[in-house]
């Protein structure tokens, strides 16, 4: 995988974000994005034999669009100053998202303000054992790579039908369950990139399980 043709696109992306300067760059976008599929493709193989429960999910379907929901949010620019793709995406599951841009580039886990049924499923789970899912984010190596839980919006008060002195509330109160690691351009250039990535694969996977076991029981 040429990274360094990537990042410079991007770069380049962000310097002219518009559908002319797209349409005179199509090729070159499509070497790029071909290039990093077929990274993925072999990133996918690497990581299905890392897990019996993996679920394949070759690039073309993991990666990610590069062009912003206008719709929604017309203030942004046209296309992303990223390449992103989710792996191990199970439907309605928690995938292992990679992220390369120019602004960020990071690993992420976990589910993102999930629709109410599933966020209630995960605070049943934390209501049954949080125990173990806090020994999980809690454990020294899983701190040092992934730090807290990312923190997004939290109720100010308990959820419904649990109670403000629950032993587990500071877990309840969350919306969110994910979390990120960041990395730098340069770390992508060493060699044993594709060795981290396995790692952090392995730190995050405990996390996912129990949010996809709580989701699905």
């Amino acid at each position: 995988m040429n990274f360094k043709r990537l990042y410079d696109f991007l770069r380049e992306l962000e310097r002219n974000n518009s559908k002319q300067w797209m349409d005179n760059n199509r090729k070159r976008y499509h070497t790029v994005r071909n290039d990093f599929i077929a990274w993925l493709d072999e990133l996918d193989t690497t990581l299905g034999a890392l897990d019996d429960n993996y679920y394949a999910t070759p690039g073309k379907k993991g990666i990610t669009r590069i062009n912003n929901n206008l719709m929604f949010h017309p203030n942004k620019p046209v296309y992303r100053d990223y390449f992103g793709a989710a792996l191990d995406k199970a439907p309605g599951s928690a995938d292992f998202y990679l992220e390369f841009g120019t602004k960020s580039s990071l690993f992420a886990g976990g589910l993102w303000r999930p629709e109410a049924k599933t966020l209630r499923s995960i605070r049943d789970a934390i209501d049954y054992d949080g125990e173990d899912l806090k020994k999980i984010i809690h454990k020294k190596s899983f701190k040092q790579t992934f730090g807290n839980l990312l923190e997004d919006e939290k109720l100010k008060t308990s959820p419904k039908g649990f109670a403000n002195d629950h032993p587990h509330i500071d877990l309840l109160r969350n919306k969110t369950f994910a979390v990120i690691h960041y990395f730098k351009e340069e770390d992508v250039y060493q060699n044993d990139f594709e060795d981290k990535i396995i790692q952090i694969y392995k730190e995050m996977l405990p996390f996912r399980r129990y949010l996809n076991q709580a989701i699905t029981v």
